[in-house]
């Protein structure tokens, strides 16, 4: 073991100006030696290699970014030139792809290099021995998207023939929908790489495989940058089966990240052998994510997860970002919506989506795609994602939940009745415990838990009255059951647990909710149901739907162009906050909470508190206008409270009258502490 001083801080590349031409891989970084890819290739549709056009790469082929718009085409083939930097002629020269959906073969100067089946995960290839003695190359890529996608992994993809939940599928990203590039490095070098918290958050442990025929004999040297000098600390130096066993690197004076201090070390690894030095920088953080009984901690301090569902879809570049900052402005919309946490549903993300939420301190949900209908290659095409998605985003300390199924997608909604799915479930659920016990894992997430981490649910109810009746059912309730619209005009009965009550050892929590056709119901039902999930003490944190509109769906707190969407006055971030207030009111409708024919009100009003400390809140109100973000009257205090971490608080009574002149005012009650606002709620009133 070996102290090394601590990093400064994390900055990032320069990008290029090809599409998409930042470094794509930022956990697993070789842009000292890169070139992208990305950009126009030809294209040719079908298996007639007649290329009459051309794409623009890394945009899938239905989508107008790439140039072709084809919808429901199988086959394609792409096609481009490309030279290898004279520098890099006694090195390895290794083809990447991001991803490509679905089954790609690669051909480099007319020889097959390789193939790949799966259409979320990452592959590269040795395409050395292919080059042929020209300065300039060609490398083909034919791939095969069937529109019958059921017994593959392709998330909300439609497919055709239709999946069971096709009501809430979209256009399909076919082809290659993530970058491709070229990198060099030597013939024994580092194939993989995960960088692991200690227990007591003092270091890292470094874990990596070496490749290559001076595997044996290679020295590596581990080192932590100083960011802003660029000069290294002093290096370790251990041998390769070290590396492969875990090394453990002790940091003076450790940083911890978090939310509130999203601080990366950088770590570089240089393996040195007869072929060469081949050098990889990953980042880091020093954070612990745990259960205990039904509270979820981040660095000993219990937290919730205040989450938004973020399924990752552009209007022009589908499931590619159009833009590496676009995951910046997706994170920033999270935030300032007051969402600490972002499921990313059903879709392993571009790499560049995880880097920017360890940088901007966002915790994320991470999970892999769906199939769509149960059998032996699907859940074969399942589970060939869990290892690759492991090994390649268990470093980031943003993502603090796995995901695995989700609502019996690909399970035919028959997982308490039938024991082969069930195995699936706990083989799926076993194997990412395996490579990853640091992390709570949900199994099948909305219902019908097997074996799982964090017992969740999802439930949708637009009128207020139902909706409180049915969390409280589920909080209070050993065994709940809770209806599920599984199809359109389809409603079935659905328990939480199968073959057991639910256990109390483990968080309880909300992973998908919302309701209201209209954006001003939206915001309305965000602030009711959001309270009503904080009146309950044992509910560790909720998910909402969703972060911006999809085509048919309009779901979203912004619209899909990423533009913030009328919310009736109700920001996300007043439900969301640390402290906020919640109210003993069942509402009647936007715009009319509180229906007052003599104009006078009367409720009670708690304190939910998810910070870290007791807070002493005093309560005040102010009238102003319905809809209105801003009060006009003066704040009058109607009481205190001690608001306790995760303990809702005592109730303050309000006891007011709607001001004269009007019959519909907004009544705006305000928490402060030591005179500053901490939280805020809104209550419109009419006679």
């Amino acid at each position: 073991m070996t102290t090394i001083s601590p990093a400064i801080g994390l900055a990032d590349g320069p990008t290029d100006t090809v599409p998409r031409g930042e470094y794509p891989r930022p956990q697993f970084d070789r842009a000292h030696s890169w070139r992208s890819l990305n950009g126009e290739w030809e294209f040719a549709r079908g298996t007639g290699h007649v290329f009459d056009t051309t794409i623009v790469v890394p945009f899938a082929w239905e989508t107008p970014a790439s140039g072709i718009e084809a919808h429901w085409l199988e086959r394609a083939v792409y096609r481009r030139r490309f030279a290898v930097p004279s520098e890099w002629q006694d090195e390895r020269v290794v083809l990447h792809f991001g991803a490509v959906h679905h089954e790609a073969s690669v051909s480099v100067d007319g020889v097959l290099v390789g193939t790949h089946v799966g259409g979320s995960t990452h592959f590269e290839i040795d395409i050395t021995n292919a080059l042929s003695g020209d300065i300039d190359h060609e490398v083909r890529v034919e791939v095969y998207a069937p529109v019958d996608k059921r017994n593959i992994v392709h998330g909300k993809q439609r497919s055709m023939p239709r999946d069971d939940y096709d009501s809430c599928a979209f256009t399909p990203s076919s082809g290659i929908w993530q970058p491709v590039w070229l990198e060099c490095r030597p013939e024994t070098f580092l194939d993989a790489l995960v960088l692991t918290p200690t227990a007591d958050l003092t270091g890292l442990q470094v874990t990596g495989r070496v490749r290559g025929e001076h595997s044996a004999t290679a020295v590596v040297e581990i080192s932590i940058d100083s960011v802003d000098t660029d000069t290294a600390s002093t290096p370790v130096s251990i041998s390769a089966a070290a590396l492969a066993e875990g090394y453990v690197i002790t940091v003076t004076q450790p940083r911890l990240w978090s939310p509130s201090d999203p601080y990366l070390y950088r770590v570089r690894v240089d393996v040195a052998s007869d072929s060469g030095v081949d050098r990889v920088v990953s980042n880091a953080g020093l954070r612990r994510i745990e259960t205990r009984g039904n509270g979820i901690y981040l660095n000993g301090r219990r937290i919730s997860l205040r989450g938004v569902l973020d399924q990752g879809y552009w209007p022009e570049t589908g499931m590619t970002a159009p833009t590496d900052a676009a995951f910046v402005r997706d994170l920033e919309i999270a935030r300032d919506a007051g969402f600490t946490m972002v499921r990313k549903h059903l879709k392993l993300e571009d790499p560049r989506f995880y880097h920017h939420a360890d940088l901007a301190g966002m915790l994320v949900w991470a999970e892999p795609a769906s199939t769509g209908r149960f059998s032996a290659a699907a859940a074969r095409s399942f589970a060939a994602q869990i290892r690759p998605m492991a090994e390649s985003l268990g470093s980031h300390p943003s993502i603090v939940v796995w995901g695995l199924y989700n609502e019996e997608w690909g399970l035919d909604w028959d997982l308490p009745n039938d024991p082969e799915k069930q195995a699936v479930v706990r083989a799926a659920f076993d194997e990412l415990s395996g490579l990853d016990s640091s992390r709570p894992i949900v199994d099948n997430s909305g219902w019908t838990h097997l074996e799982t981490g964090l017992v969740d649910w999802h439930m949708y109810d637009e009128h207020p009255s139902g909706w409180a009746r049915k969390v409280r059912e589920l909080v209070e309730s050993d065994d709940p059951t809770f209806p599920v619209a599984v199809a359109v005009d389809v409603t079935v009965d659905k328990a939480l647990m199968i073959g057991r009550s639910v256990p109390r050892d483990v968080p309880f929590l909300n992973s998908e909710f919302g309701g209201g056709w209209t954006s001003l119901d939206r915001g309305w039902n965000l602030h009711w149901q959001t309270q009503e999930l904080r009146r309950h003490d044992s509910i560790a944190g909720w998910v909402w739907t969703e972060l911006n509109d999809i085509e048919h769906e309009s779901a979203g707190i912004v619209d899909a162009s990423r533009t913030l969407k009328d919310d009736g006055g109700r920001p996300a971030r007043y439900a969301n906050a640390e402290t906020t207030p919640v109210f003993d009111i069942v509402p009647v409708a936007p715009g009319r909470d509180i229906v007052a024919h003599d104009g006078r009100v009367t409720f009670g009003v708690a304190v939910s508190h998810h910070g870290a400390d007791d807070l002493d809140v005093d309560v005040f109100i102010a009238w102003g206008p319905v809809f209105g973000l801003e009060a006009e009257s003066t704040e009058l205090r109607s009481g205190r409270v001690v608001a306790q971490p995760f303990i809702l608080s005592d109730a303050v009574t309000i006891e007011t009258a709607l001001p004269d002149p009007g019959d519909a005012r907004r009544l705006h009650v305000i928490l402060r502490s030591e005179g500053a606002e901490v939280g805020r709620g809104l209550i419109d009133v009419v006679r």
